[in-house]
């Protein structure tokens, strides 16, 4: 099986939050006018998430206090070898504090993510503004681009009875969501020589008239690469990594039929899933389709929760 996109070989990639942690794109809540400039909107936010990363440290200081207390009694009842009534009431009150320590700290992680999100949308914003061209990556940069991106996507960790929303994992969105400028997706373009394969892309515009998205090809080693096409063509990228320990519905199940970012290019290609990622840090163990195999199949390889999407290609080629 190839591993070429429009005429290119591609070589050269390496293989905390619920309403919970979910980053927001307008978050205003600090009064801040909206009419700020970038630049003065970025240094306000990065002096707000100094303040809230310090919080946080503090309040995690302030709960490994209880945690001791909460570790120390269970050492009293192993060495009395008995429940009184008197440690199971101080045992409740201890991990009632706890809850209520880790919900403090978790909500202050969330308002930390959502000044990480509002940063990095008004960078990218600036970036699709402004009238240079497209800078051209070389490939060991791309790469290692991609692959921190993968690794630095958030993670969702729902509450008790709350379920993963779309775009966690394996969810797909809403069939009404519009992708926004910047929004990294699948896309499913035809080459010069006719041919078609769902590539790693960037959308640029999305015209409701015509129901077209423009998107530029994520590989610009031999420039910029833009593409019309239709709504149906483009898949958006996970912007959660599901928590297998808390969401494990949330992902695709061994055996599952997708479209995964093969190593080592910017092109998606049919897999099955080998096994699911068995921690929120790791990544899933699929095998590609590959006739040069006498299973058919590639052996075992990893590719991370943001490059894994529902397999959208009716027919195999």
């Amino acid at each position: 099986m190839g591993r070429t996109k429009s005429g290119k070989n591609d070589t050269g990639l390496g293989g905390a939050g619920s309403s919970s942690l979910s980053p927001s794109t307008n978050d205003n809540s600090n009064g801040a006018p909206s009419t700020a400039q970038p630049e003065t909107r970025i240094r306000e936010l990065l002096k707000e998430l100094f303040g809230l990363v310090r919080d946080v440290q503090e309040e995690r200081s302030r709960g490994e206090h209880n945690l001791i207390n909460i570790s120390k009694t269970h050492e009293r009842m192993q060495q009395e070898s008995r429940i009184t009534p008197y440690y199971k009431n101080k045992l409740r009150g201890l991990y009632h504090t706890a809850m209520q320590d880790a919900e403090t700290e978790a909500e202050l992680l969330r308002k930390a993510l959502d000044k990480i999100t509002e940063i990095k949308s008004i960078r990218e914003n600036r970036r699709h503004e402004s009238d240079r061209p497209k800078q051209i990556m070389r490939r060991g940069v791309l790469m290692t681009m991609l692959q921190q991106n993968a690794v630095t996507l958030p993670l969702w960790v729902s509450k008790p009875g709350e379920k993963p929303p779309p775009l966690c994992g394996a969810v797909p969105a809403d069939s009404n969501y519009i992708c926004r400028t910047g929004d990294k997706v699948a896309a499913r373009v035809r080459s010069q020589d006719g041919e078609e394969n769902w590539i790693l892309a960037e959308v640029v515009s999305f015209s409701p008239q015509t129901n077209k998205y423009d998107v530029d090809d994520i590989d610009a080693e031999e420039g910029k690469e833009r593409h019309s096409i239709s709504r149906r063509r483009v898949v958006p990228l996970p912007i959660w990594k599901a928590n297998p320990e808390t969401d494990p519905e949330a992902l695709f199940a061994k055996g599952t039929l997708v479209l995964a970012l093969y190593p080592q290019t910017t092109c998606f290609y049919r897999a099955l899933i080998d096994s699911p990622p068995a921690g929120p840090q790791d990544d899933y163990s699929v095998l590609f389709e590959d006739t040069s195999y006498l299973e058919g199949y590639s052996p075992p390889l990893s590719v991370a929760q943001r490059y894994l999407i529902a397999c959208k290609d009716d027919k195999k080629k």
